[in-house]
Order: C-alpha cells, then structure tokens, then sequence
C-alpha cells in the first residue's frame, strides 16, 4: 500500500466531510449473448446427457468468454486441474519487494531460493497472463512491467507502463485492465503490449486497486482504498453502473465473487470485517466480523472456503461459502503481517507474503497450521503461486477460471 498521496489525502477529507452517501445503483438491462469461445479444457457433455439449467448469474455471458463449468465460477480450477501449458512449469513462489526493486523465486520443494529478479523499484504483484504464458512483475516506481517466463522463471522483456499497481484481464482475453492506484485511474489495454488509451478516472474513486468480475464476466467490482468507495463498472463500454460507499476509512482491498457467482466478497480493512455485496443488485447485504485488518482474500481448491489474511492480527481466517461465517482460524505464532498468496496446485498449502515482516508463511490447508517460514527480507507483497488450475487468469496474484 502506497503512502498516502496529497490527491489520496484530499479526497479522504472530502468524504469526511459529505458523510456516508446512499447506495448509487444504475440498473442497465441484460446485453445481448453470442457464442462463446470454447476451451481443451473444458469438459464435453454425454451426448445424451440433459445439461444443467444456467443459474442467473451466469446468464448471458461475455461474448468471447469460455463457457462456465455448470454453475460454479472455481468448477475449472480444482486440484490438480493443470492447463497443458503449465503442467511442466516448475513450481515456485515469485514473491515481489514492495519495498524494494526485486522479485525474489523461491522452490516450492526445498523452500529454497532459486533466483532473485531484478524488477524495478516498487514491485507490486505478480500476475499470470491470461493465456497463461507469462507472468508480469508490476514496478510501480519503475514505470514498467516485468515479463517472466514461468518455464525458465527468467525475464522476457521489460515493458513500460505507467505507475502500474495491479494488472487484470477480461474473461474474453481481448484487455488488460491495469490499476494505476496513485494517478487514481484504470486503464483499458492491449493485453499483450500494454498500449493503449490513458487512464480513465471514475467519480468518487481515490486509490482503485483490486477487482473481480461477475459470473458472466459482465461487470466488474473495484475496491478504491483511499476514498472507501466500491465501482461497478461494464466489461465491455466501461461504463460506471453503480457505486457503493463504505466509509472514509474503510479501505476497502481484495474482492472475490462466490462460488455461484451471487455475492461478491470485500476486504474491508479498515473495518474489520468482510462486506457481503449482491452481485446482481449490487446493495450491501451482510458482513462478517474479522480479527483485524483483513486483506487478501484466497478461495480454496475445492471451492468451498475462502482464506481470509488478517494482517494487522497475524492471523488466517477460514470462511465457508456455504455458512457466510469464519469456521477455523488459524494463528501465526508469535504473530505476523499476511498479506496476499495463493493455494499450491494440489490444494495442501496456502502460501502467503508476510508484509511486514520480510518473510513467507507456509500454511498446511488440512491441518491449519504454519509449516514453513521463508525468508526474503524487505516488504513482501502480491505473491504467486504457480503452476496453479485454471483454463485462464483474471490477472492478480491468480484469479484463475
């Protein structure tokens, strides 16, 4: 997270002084459905077989977008479920320096360091490309994107892009989404050269940097961390469809869809809590209490929970789907900073950045207890996990689909 910026700043006052505004919802009707592209990966009906009824949320898909696996958004990304393509990718950790100019690959093995990429300073997340193929090293500071090659786990290219915060991509693959957090902007561009038009800023958005798309791949949700403000925005016009404000001093952080594309989950940090939103209403509809400061939000491999870093308690929070309620907690000893990670390939281990405290948490998912404590020294910050399931990537630290 940047220091707050005097734009930042400014705009926190201004919401404090307005106070917490109504719910802005712009209702637009349902775009018409074409084709979807298929994938190899994507199971074939029997023949015979009657295909189960398209639940509402995944209605009237993104044209372009593989076709979701019955109704659940995770179906493509249980263990074990590898994409030819990364099969034989090596599994390591890329574990970026906030607070410095490296990204450090660790062996998921021997919990060894492998190699250490010189990045750029201000090094921010990884993200896996959609196809799969690569993954980008965003060096805020650096003005650039840093291509690495998964297979060799070796820089590519270096491609500048301004002040790049977090890189996403459209369930169709045709945009990168890049968030320009301290320019207060997002921008919509070649998913491959990065080019394309400048930055669009939204009304009430200070600081966007984190967002998931709707089953459909319709809409996005971006969280706007200085101003306490979630964006409903259209894939397709970008167009602002509604807006949500939580407060002041909400920041709110990571956001996931659920399983059966209904509710979206929010990190709010400042908060303590996890923000139910309606997906299709896109209105508040519950919370969940955390321990304190909650921030990156992780679903399992089997798609049932969702791993919840409370960073500012040194604590995981496990949330069932299914309940709407934390079911395990499981307690860093002798405390920590978790910050953002993901679940390894088989489902055994949720890896996480320890921002605070220069290290890599290793959690065992049956047993919910900390095996491994990896150091790497600075601030780390959007680890990767990889080879992990999925047909594509949504971009993060490893949306997959």
């Amino acid at each position: 997270m940047h220091a707050l910026r005097t734009s930042a700043v400014l705009g926190l006052l201004l919401v404090a002084l307005q106070g917490c505004a109504e719910d802005e919802i712009h209702a637009t009707p349902p775009e018409p459905s074409s084709p979807s592209v298929g994938s190899s990966a994507t199971p074939k009906p029997s023949p015979t077989a009657t295909p189960p009824a398209v639940a509402p949320p995944f209605r009237h898909p993104l044209p372009g977008m593989p076709p979701a696996i019955g109704n659940d958004v995770y179906a493509g990304t249980r263990a074990g479920m590898l994409d030819p393509k990364v099969a034989r990718d090596p599994a390591y950790l890329y574990v970026p320096d906030s607070a410095g100019s490296t990204t450090t690959v660790i062996s998921q093995r021997t919990h060894k360091v492998v190699r250490i990429i010189r990045s750029g300073t201000l090094s921010q997340h990884v993200n896996p490309s959609y196809d799969l193929r690569t993954l980008y090293a965003d060096a805020s500071a650096a003005d650039r994107l840093v291509a690495i090659n998964p297979r060799t786990a070796r820089v590519e290219r270096r491609i500048p892009v301004r002040r790049p915060y977090n890189v996403y991509f459209t369930p169709d693959g045709r945009r990168a989404v890049v968030m320009v957090e301290q320019h207060d902007a997002i921008r919509y561009v070649d998913p491959h050269t990065f080019q394309g038009p400048p930055g669009r800023q939204y009304r009430g958005c200070v600081g966007p940097n984190h967002l998931d798309f709707s089953a459909n791949g319709r809409f996005f949700v971006v969280t706007c961390e200085f101003s306490g403000t979630l964006l409903k925005i259209s894939t397709l016009t970008h167009r602002l469809l509604g807006s949500i404000d939580l407060g002041a001093t909400s920041m709110p952080q990571d956001v996931r869809i659920s399983p059966d594309g209904t509710t979206f989950y929010v990190a709010v940090m400042g908060r303590d809590r996890l923000q139910l939103v309606d997906a299709q209403r896109f209105v508040r509809v519950g919370r969940i209490a955390t321990p304190h400061m909650p921030h990156g939000l992780m679903p399992s491999r089997d798609g049932r929970q969702l791993y919840v870093s409370d960073r500012g308690a040194g604590k995981i929070s496990v949330v069932s789907f299914a309940e709407r309620r934390i079911v395990d907690t499981w307690t860093i000893p002798g405390g920590g900073s978790p910050d953002m990670g993901a679940v390894s390939a088989d489902g055994s281990m949720l890896w996480v950045s320890g921002r605070y405290d220069g290290v890599v948490y290793g959690f065992d998912t049956r047993r919910g207890t900390l095996v491994a404590r990896l150091p790497v020294g600075g601030s780390p910050h959007g680890l990767a996990v990889w080879p992990v399931p999925g047909r594509y990537s949504l971009g993060h630290t490893g949306n997959m689909r």
